[in-house]
């Protein structure tokens, strides 16, 4: 039997709904007045009685009004009514209005901590952010299940992005720039032929960024290897032309050095073109690209040494800053840059180690990049090395119908995070009680995994050109469906995760790095990637486990469990939880020692996974990045470096951000207060400046941040 939803959806018959909707009018009704088990099957069995293949939803509560009565149960069949009035009520209420005017007052504080990459001051990402609020507005009352909806606010799971749920369009992916810049692409109804030349080959690029940028909302990564056939174009145009020009004038050795000035010429101008117009282009959404540049020099590629100079260019660019409003050379915030670390690369004696030691350099002075370790990546994912997507998830191995193996060109459909934590302290220390509610709200996250799936399918190609019909993602015809793409494993849907540490903690009694709890955590792991695998045999969808790198996420859970379960030791008094496997941020492990342990994880989690370590004062402790860096290659898949330094991108002050009589972040050389333009990395320590501000002593905030 299948049940017709409000909205016209039609989902399965599921008994377990209404014996929980009996079960609420229970509560809200005197002993005397309830009905037991017995009475609830016979009414649950009235209903199934009528062997319809198709009852609307509004008929089987009637069905059960009718029951209540027929037992003479008139107040709870009162308090029944009740509750589906106020679910009809719930349905239509508008809550966007104070979260929206909020946010034109520019009051709005969980907004503006939300998203360091969009302001919410500015009039273009405003109009997101209100649309955004709509779309949780309509996803909460309407788009999703009560019970999701509700396990949502409860902190039960995260649901990811409603605010961009409202529209179907999907998270991140792997741009197939190669497909787009060797085949040509259209944009705004213009077409654009394959580039003659480096430069225009870059301004293509950062082009087709923006315009995908605009019609996705999670992060975009590309392979800057493809850029490497285009700087070659450009050498030999300029080889052909200047021998046309000059011969019998000038020797091929002059030609040559000519040739190589002005090919240095156009690859500094062309990496500048893709640094300043990600920096400085926006998206429809207001906010700049969120673009990840894979940087991987790989033995047999044909274009190896121009690919060589590309990545050496823009790591040299990166080191050098971006100048802001005031001339100062700032670090900013992209592209994000992935740098590849192979046997030609690996400060072992490689032919590449002198780009290394620009990678490490540029790491300890701006941030970036991150390292992916080639060895271990392959051993992970059947002999392959690619690019995460944009927000640091992984695509699973896919073969085409000729048994070639493809990443990009491919994206994820969303994600569900998981509170593991919450279980844990509903648990009370019991593990038989842990496993059988880990599994129920597994459930629950594969039930929403499914809502983003079906949102998105019987979706047309027109609703983004770009990605649907021009290359990015595919090539489909107008109008045609893209559901093809959503099924087989071709696109992920990702189960995010938050707290194996705080699990272990409340479970076993001990952290995750001891050996009992070193068991216990990896056993909770592989139970999830069992169930993505078991989800992927039944339904023929990419399920994934995914290490979230959602930091915010980290503090929404932990507030919520505060407010609920009250102050834990070592768990909901710390103010956030740890991100997904990671160490806690309080034990005491030195950098090698965390990556180790980490990288078990990184295999199973296989849907995403990054370890970071922290390193004071990075630009003097440039050995030890390197030793780290050589370690990551033999040990970890992907790893990223952190500083105990605060740091201001408005003026480039490398110091200790203060607070003021206000109780404001401000930075003492240029007087900056916006905190989305400075690091105070004091928060890695769980400190959010926000949750003392109510305290109304600015010394006892400074005491508390200078203790932290």
């Amino acid at each position: 039997m299948k049940v017709v939803k409000r909205d016209g959806k039609t989902v399965p018959y599921d008994r377990q709904k209404i014996i929980v909707a009996i079960s609420k009018a229970n509560a809200e009704v005197d002993e005397k007045d309830r009905i037991d088990d017995e009475q609830i099957k016979k009414i649950i069995k009235r209903i199934e009685s009528t062997k319809k293949e198709r009852l609307l939803i509004e008929d089987i509560q009637d069905k059960i009004e009718e029951g209540l009565v027929n037992f003479n149960k008139y107040e709870l069949s009162k308090a029944y009514m009740l509750y589906r009035y106020k679910r009809a009520l719930a349905r239509k209420a508008n809550t966007t209005d104070e979260s929206i005017l909020s946010l034109i007052k520019n009051s709005n504080k969980e907004l503006a901590e939300e998203n360091s990459n969009k302001s919410t001051t500015l009039a273009s990402t405003q109009r997101d952010y209100i649309a955004g609020e709509v779309s949780r507005d309509l996803t909460k009352r309407i788009l999703l299940p009560e019970k999701i909806s509700k396990a949502h606010e409860d902190g039960v799971l995260h649901f990811h992005d409603a605010d961009y749920f409202v529209q179907p369009i999907f998270n991140c992916c792997l741009i197939n720039i190669s497909d787009m810049l060797d085949n040509g692409t259209v944009m705004n109804g213009k077409m654009i032929e394959s580039p003659k030349s480096f430069q225009v080959a870059c301004t293509v690029m950062t082009q087709i960024i923006a315009a995908v940028a605009s019609n996705q909302y999670g992060g975009q990564s590309v392979d800057v290897s493809h850029l490497g056939k285009y700087l070659r174009k450009s050498r030999e145009k300029f080889t052909k032309k200047l021998t046309k020009k000059y011969k019998g004038e000038l020797t091929k050795k002059q030609i040559d050095a000519i040739v190589e000035d002005r090919l240095r010429d156009e690859l500094s101008a062309g990496v500048q073109t893709i640094q300043y117009q990600i920096n400085t282009l926006m998206t429809t959404n207001g906010q700049s690209p969120f673009v990840t540049l894979f940087l991987y020099i790989k033995d047999g590629d044909e274009y190896i040494e121009e690919n060589a100079m590309i990545v050496e260019e823009i790591l040299k660019q990166r080191y050098e800053g971006i100048k802001n409003e005031k001339g100062v050379y700032v670090t900013p915030a992209f592209p994000k840059l992935i740098y590849v670390l192979d046997e030609n690369n690996n400060l072992t004696g490689g032919k590449y180690d002198y780009i290394t030691e620009l990678a490490v350099k540029c790491s300890a002075k701006r941030m970036y990049p991150d390292y992916i370790s080639a060895k271990k990546m392959r051993e992970n994912y059947e002999g392959n090395v690619f690019s995460p997507m944009g927000c640091r998830s992984f695509l699973s191995p896919w073969k085409d119908e000729n048994g070639n193996y493809k990443f990009e060109g491919r994206f994820n459909q969303g994600v569900v995070s998981i509170n593991l934590p919450q279980i844990g302290i509903v648990a009370e220390g019991d593990e038989d009680k842990f496993w059988k509610l880990f599994d129920e709200r597994l459930e629950l996250c594969k039930e929403a995994l499914m809502c983003r799936h079906h949102a998105l399918l019987g979706t047309s190609s027109d609703i983004s050109p770009v990605h649907w019909q021009y290359g990015a993602i595919a090539r489909l015809k107008k109008g045609e469906k893209i559901d093809k793409y959503l099924k087989g494993g071709y696109s992920t849907l990702s189960l995010g995760y938050i707290g194996i540490y705080e699990l272990t903690k409340l479970i076993k009694g001990v952290s995750h790095t001891t050996k009992e709890g070193e068991k216990f955590a990896l056993k909770v792991m592989k139970h999830m990637k069992e169930k993505c695998a078991e989800w992927k045999k039944e339904t023929g969808l990419g399920f994934a486990l995914y290490g979230t790198p959602a930091e915010s996420l980290c503090y929404k859970f932990a507030r919520i469990d505060k407010e609920k379960f009250g102050t834990i030791k070592d768990i909901t008094d710390k103010g956030y939880y740890t991100n997904s496997y990671h160490v806690d941020v309080r034990e005491k492990i030195d950098a090698f020692s965390k990556l180790k342990f980490e990288s078990q994880f990184q295999p199973i989690s296989s849907g995403g996974a990054i370890s970071y370590v922290e390193v004071p004062n990075m630009q003097h402790n440039l050995e030890a990045l390197r030793e780290v860096v050589k370690f990551i290659y033999d040990n970890i898949q992907y790893a990223e470096f952190n500083t105990k330094s605060d740091y201001c991108h408005v003026c480039g002050f490398d110091g200790e951000i203060q607070i003021d009589d206000d109780l404001n972040w401000v930075c003492p050389n240029c007087g900056n207060k916006d905190k989305t333009k400075m690091n105070v990395t004091r928060r890695t320590c769980g400190y959010l400046g926000e949750n003392f501000w109510n305290v109304g002593k600015t010394k006892e905030i400074k005491s508390r941040v200078t203790h932290l």
